[in-house]
């Protein structure tokens, strides 16, 4: 197949932003649009140049594929499930007068920090729109920050609380509840 530069540049860039199987699948689709253009007008380099706009260019195609990639629909979800988490723990901190438990500040300091990385992680997934494994690696990182600061948070309030009262039980199964969904989705994420 003769290849042109602008078309080799392109599934270049689109080999290092998507997953093998999927830069490969548009590699072909690409080539044919470059093949019947070049049929078309016999200018290899205006054929290059129509096929990149009837087809796409690589920022536009990556954007696109990560619209709808596994890691960014896991990352709504959890975004969108926050505030409901964050009132039910709200809640169950305030009934159990949880400033007053013997927990060191730099615990609670820390706590926070990784709570408020991990949302950080979330947004950056779904704004994600140059790279599939760098959306991928960041989705797998809050979901495992996810899963230990709800596994020490359920815990915590369990051992060191008073005796849980509904709040606090309900919290905490909203906890395993988020718990089991990222377990859940951690392999079409890692697969996706």
């Amino acid at each position: 197949m003769a290849g042109h530069p602008l078309i080799t540049a392109q599934l270049d860039a689109l080999a290092a932003r998507l997953p093998a199987p999927a830069a490969a699948e548009l590699a072909d689709g690409l080539w044919e649009t470059y093949e019947r253009r070049l049929d078309e007008c016999g200018d290899p380099d205006r054929a290059a140049y129509a096929a990149v706009t009837d087809f796409g260019d690589a920022d536009t195609i990556t954007a696109a594929f990560l619209r709808h990639a596994p890691q960014r629909r896991v990352a709504l979800l959890l975004l969108a499930t926050g505030p409901i988490m964050a009132v039910l723990w709200g809640t169950a901190l305030l009934t159990a007068h949880a400033l007053a438990w013997p927990v060191p500040p730099a615990g609670k300091l820390l706590y926070g920090g990784a709570l408020m990385a991990t949302v950080a992680l979330l947004l950056m997934t779904i704004r994600e729109r140059r790279s599939y494994r760098r959306g991928r690696a960041m989705t797998v990182g809050a979901l495992a920050a996810l899963i230990a600061l709800d596994v020490l948070m359920s815990l915590t309030a369990v051992t060191v609380g008073p005796v849980p009262a509904w709040p606090t039980a309900l919290a905490v199964t909203a906890s395993m509840l988020r718990i089991l969904l990222a377990l859940r989705a951690l392999p079409s994420v890692l697969t996706g």
